[in-house]
Parts: C-alpha cells; structure tokens; sequence
C-alpha cells in the first residue's frame, strides 16, 4: 500500500512534467482538474468564489474538526477574524525570546552530536513542537514522552488519511466506520485530542502546571496566546465553544510544528550541499548580528540573503506541495479551458515551483531567484509557499521568523557538512513533504575565524 502511494507521488510529477499546463481525471464520483500554471492558479486562489476545501479535507474532521485548515463560509471568516491578531508584528517580537530560548537548547542538544553523522528531522521537530507549544498556546514544557507519543500519532494520522484516499470503497462513512482503519485512527485521534484538551483545560484555569507538571502563566500586558485569544473570544461571547477552541489546537498544534521542522531539515540539508552559500549566509548573520549577540526582531529583518536561501528552499522543497478546493461555478481558465461548478480544483505546489519554464534550470539551488529584480519579473502566483490570495496562511511570518533564528543560532555555533545529496531525496506521499528516509548530515564544530 505505502509502495503505491509513494508511486503516485512520483505519477503524478510526470504528469505535471507531460501534460503542463492543466490535466483532468474523472471517474465516476468526480471530476479532478489539476492545475500547474500561475494564470490559471490565481483564478482559484485569489477569488473569494472557490474558498472552498475539497471533500478530501473532509477526511481530517475527525481529528481536526472544522477549523481553520477545513472550515468554510461563515465559520471560516469568524475564526480568521478571531485569531488574527494572534501573528500581528507586534506578538511575534514578543515571540522571539521563545525561539531564540529553544535554539539555545536545540544547540545544546546538537553539541553532543558533534563529529557524528545524523538525522536532523528528530531534534528539529522537538524544537518546533515546543516553539509552537510555547508561542501559540503558553506551554512552557512538553514532557518527552507525551511529545514522542504526540508525534508519533501525527506520522500515524497522515498516514491512515493517505490509506483511505488510495481506497475508493472507504469515501463512504457507513463502510469506513466498520473498518479496521477506522478504529486506528480513532485510537490516534484519542491521543492527539486528549493532548489538546488537556492543555486548554490547564490554560483556563491559569495554573503553572504544563500537561505534566509545568505551564507558564503569561501576563496578558505581555501578549496573548492564540489559545488566549480562543477563550477570551468565547469568554465574550463570540461564536466558538470548548470543541472550536480544540479544533484550532488541533489545527495549529499539527501546522505549527511539521511544516516548519522540515523547512529547517531540508534548508539544513541544502546548506550541507553547498558549502559556499553556507559561507556567505554565515558571514551575513555574523556581519549583522554578530558571533554571540542575540539576535533582535529588526536584525533578522536585515538577513537578506539568508531570507532568500530560505525562499529557494521552500521553493524546491514546498512544506505543502498540494492544496485542494472546490469550484462553486463554472469558471474559464487562462489558459482556455471551461471547468464545470462541482470540480475538484488540485494545485500541485512542487510542480509549479520546479516548473522549468518559469525557473531555468529548475533543480539548481539559486537564492539571486529572489533578489528583488529577479523576483518582480515572475508571476505572482509562481511562487506559493505558503498558499496566496484571502486564504493564504496565517502563519507564514511566524514561521519565517522561526526559520531565520534556528538558523542563526545553528550556522554560529556548527559546521554543516554533506553526507546525503539534497537531489537524490526521495518523497513519501503524506500530508507535508516528507523524505522516504533520513534527512542526514555531519555536524562540525564551526571555527568563526575562518569563516
């Protein structure tokens, strides 16, 4: 089964590869229309018409309710309304003391790796669950058990969700429910809920414990917590309960820390490969911040060319390779072709980025793609990381700050050296971009005067 999935991801880059810029499957349930040309994906991203997840989302609601990843209509713009102001520039320079506190530990736990050769994807994913943790909902501490349980029932989810899309017979509840499957994911999405419930009941009653023992009380002249945010709007009336509030747990728990935690493997993998772009990043974060200074909200501002490094990574290795929505009319591609009310509208994201025909010479890692000349010549709609138009993602500055701060304390502190080649990476089909196997490098102690 997983050999199969992981074959139709590749299918499915040969199709984008043969039949650019649009290709349709039917079958007798449905129509899907996959589109790889910037034109033809702002018609569907920049609309408020086709807002609407496809009924593949649907698959998640078990675990992830209808929160902000699958909500829609008036559900959909109530939430976002309520929980903007939880990635305002404001909070997020409040936020920085927390990522720059978990670096700090991630380096310290990279230290006792020194010399050796190993999978970066562990140690990063545990720094981005407790940033997450800590940032979004005000948990101080994660206990490392209920942390690996926690992960290990994500992997799990995706996985069941990939096994029932591959099965036909299983769109269908009444036949799901009475399957084996079922009852895997049900056990997973126990696990995944009970952590949720557990740190909203802790939050709302303000106590310093976390799930184990340990949670920090914030002040709220200092910021509020998304999770702070969710229950002072409920508190007041807003049209969200106890389930809503753990929807967007759910949500952003699960968002929060596996998309970023393989943006930085796969930028730590690309910085292995090339050693000279290493160099030039390292000297920038030394020359605007310094060997030891920690680093301030405005001097990660000023990490040009480690913000474009950043860009070509989330290029050639998109966190979401796919998004899905459905079409709510009848609408005329730019490209010429007329897509019936009710289609399935697939955006395949890592087809768009490594589409030879707006970035020559695709595979080639080249941050001057996003130097600003370069960058104003291309479509906008060519560059998507983090989806675009009213339902583009509400984290993505969140996330490029987390991004620049790992990086700063990693790159001052370690030498990355190449042990697997960024271009034999293989992908496993899933709900993020994930490698089949190991994201491996050799960590080296960095000696500055040489840089």
């Amino acid at each position: 089964m997983f050999v199969f999935q992981d074959l139709l991801f590749t299918q499915m880059r040969e199709f984008a590869a043969q039949f650019y810029p649009i290709y349709r499957f039917s079958t007798v349930y449905v129509n899907i229309v996959h589109f790889l040309n910037p034109n033809d994906i702002e018609l569907v991203l920049s609309t408020t018409k086709h807002l609407s997840k496809s009924k593949i989302y649907t698959f998640l609601h078990n675990w992830l309710g209808t929160g902000l990843l699958t909500s829609t209509g008036a559900k959909w713009h109530t939430r976002r309304k309520i929980l903007t102001p939880a990635f305002h520039f404001s909070i997020l320079q409040q936020f920085l003391n927390i990522f720059n506190d978990e670096t700090a530990k991630l380096v310290q736990k990279l230290e006792v790796e020194c010399g050796k050769v190993i999978n970066v994807v562990p140690p990063v994913t545990h720094f981005t669950l407790q940033s997450i943790a800590e940032t979004a909902m005000g948990l101080s501490s994660i206990d490392e058990s209920v942390q690996k349980e926690y992960r290990k029932a994500i992997y799990q989810i995706g996985q069941i969700f990939l096994r029932r899309l591959s099965k036909p017979w299983y769109r269908l509840n009444t036949i799901y429910s009475l399957s084996n499957l079922a009852k895997e994911e049900n056990a997973m999405v126990k696990i995944l809920h009970d952590f949720s419930n557990s740190i909203i009941t802790e939050r709302e009653k303000g106590v310093t414990t976390s799930i184990t023992d340990k949670m920090e009380s914030y002040s709220k002249k200092k910021r509020l917590a998304m999770l702070d945010l969710l229950l002072t709007a409920k508190k007041e009336g807003a049209d969200i309960d106890y389930e809503g509030i753990r929807e967007e747990v759910d949500t952003f728990m699960f968002e929060g820390h596996d998309t970023t935690s393989m943006a930085i493997s796969f930028i730590l993998l690309v910085l292995a490969n090339h050693q000279d772009i290493q160099i030039k990043v390292v000297e920038e974060i030394l020359r605007v911040i310094g060997p030891l200074k920690t680093p301030t909200y405005n001097d990660l501002q000023e990490l040009k060319y480690t913000e474009r490094c950043i860009k070509e990574t989330l290029r050639l290795f998109p966190s979401v390779p796919f998004i899905s929505r459905y079409a709510s009319e009848e609408f005329t591609t730019k490209t010429g072709y007329t897509i019936p009310e009710g289609t399935v509208l697939h955006i395949h994201i890592i087809d768009l980025h490594r589409n030879a025909r707006i970035y020559p010479d695709p595979l080639k890692f080249d941050p001057d793609r996003f130097l600003p000349e370069n960058a104003s010549e291309r479509h906008p709609f060519a560059y998507i990381p983090f989806s675009a138009g009213p339902r583009n993602c509400i984290g993505q500055k969140f996330a490029l700050l987390e991004l620049k701060t790992v990086l700063c304390g990693i790159l001052r502190k370690f030498s990355l050296e190449k042990v697997d080649d960024m271009h034999d990476i293989t992908f496993k089909a899933d709900l993020v971009l994930r490698p089949k196997n190991d994201i491996k490098i050799k960590i080296l102690q960095r000696q500055l005067q040489d840089v």
